[in-house]
């Protein structure tokens, strides 16, 4: 993003030739014959809303102070990468005082100064979901059509297993044709059992999927719901519904209630927390297509008007790029090169 601040890579052996900086993994250390890491997919998945900020932050911070010019510029680009009014304000009066504090006077302590202030920003949001505390632990996943739910309930289920659990699937969007077969599909691959219905009531196979999570032991249970707007009433109804079902055979539950953000929509995702949130009390956030977006900046937005927990991101479609949200390694991934 910034190229002023590229470090230069240590030399290559003489014997392996050196890796052009385009294609080179954070972690210069790294095989070239290894599956990347988790971080790597992160910097190359994060690399479309790099370059919505890179070179136009690099000629804004080549003056080398923070002066009104260069505040009003830098203003003009955060709002652009859906960064937010509120959000831009507040990384905008962080940047003052430590120029004032600091005395900034190059582009690399400038650059430093706004990393750091997004990465106090974003914090707040990095609380990484403890599955211990119930057995089984229910989790509702909800969200917009197309937003990645039934595909990120899949990851889930693979991502839990790495850690030591177990899991079982109840397909409760019983509306799209095919999504008890993609959930099904999800199941096969990951050896998880889907519990499903040809048709019917959601809340109901919900019931029976954690009833079943009882009686087997089970450590989590993912429940799928109908992907609706919110503005669809009755939908929202629904699925305040579903949780109202939850409650009768798991009263503690859910224990966690995830929306399923699509990150192409930008702002439009904070009326999304909102909505579902009034319906069925959100309490963490899955953002999905990370790679396929120019609007990262979005998670900022969420950060100061929006506060709930990210608990995962998606940085791609093969099933182990869902991951915990770590802010210091999101916020590196937008101002690395």
């Amino acid at each position: 993003m910034f190229s002023f601040l590229k470090k230069t890579p240590p030399p290559a052996p003489a014997d392996v030739p050196a890796v052009a900086p385009a294609t080179a993994p954070p972690q210069p250390d790294a095989k070239s014959t290894a599956a990347p890491s988790w971080r790597e997919r992160l910097f190359q998945g994060l690399a479309r809303t790099r370059a919505q900020w890179g070179g136009k932050l690099k000629s804004v911070f080549a003056r080398g102070k923070v002066d009104d010019e260069l505040l009003e510029e830098l203003e003009t680009l955060l709002l652009t990468s859906d960064v937010g009014i509120e959000a831009t304000t507040h990384l905008l009066d962080e940047l003052k005082k430590a120029a004032k504090r600091d005395k900034l006077d190059t582009p690399e302590s400038i650059q430093a100064a706004l990393a750091d202030a997004l990465h106090r920003v974003l914090l707040p949001l990095e609380q990484p979901l403890d599955v211990s505390t119930h057995s089984p632990y229910v989790i509702m996943i909800a969200g917009v059509n197309g937003a990645g739910k039934t595909t990120s309930i899949g990851k889930l289920a693979k991502y839990f297993q790495s850690q030591g659990k177990s899991v079982l699937l109840a397909a409760g969007d019983t509306f799209r044709a095919a999504a008890r077969e993609q959930l099904q599909t999800w199941g096969e691959r990951n050896n998880v059992t889907v519990i499903a219905q040809e048709s019917g009531d959601p809340a109901a196979v919900i019931f029976d999927a954690i009833s079943a999570a009882k009686a087997r032991g089970i450590d989590v249970v993912l429940a799928d719901t109908a992907g609706r707007l919110p503005t669809q009433l009755h939908l929202m109804d629904e699925i305040a519904k579903v949780r109202r079902v939850i409650q009768k055979v798991e009263p503690e539950g859910p224990h966690e209630t995830l929306l399923v953000l699509d990150a192409n929509i930008g702002q439009n995702a904070l009326a999304q927390v909102r909505a579902f949130d009034k319906a069925i009390n959100v309490t963490g956030l899955v953002l999905t297509k990370l790679d396929g977006t120019a609007k990262g900046g979005v998670v900022a937005a969420i950060a100061r008007q929006c506060p709930k927990p990210i608990r995962f991101i998606g940085v791609g479609e093969q099933i182990d790029d869902l991951r915990p949200f770590v802010a210091r390694d999101f916020v590196d991934a937008l101002f690395a090169q």
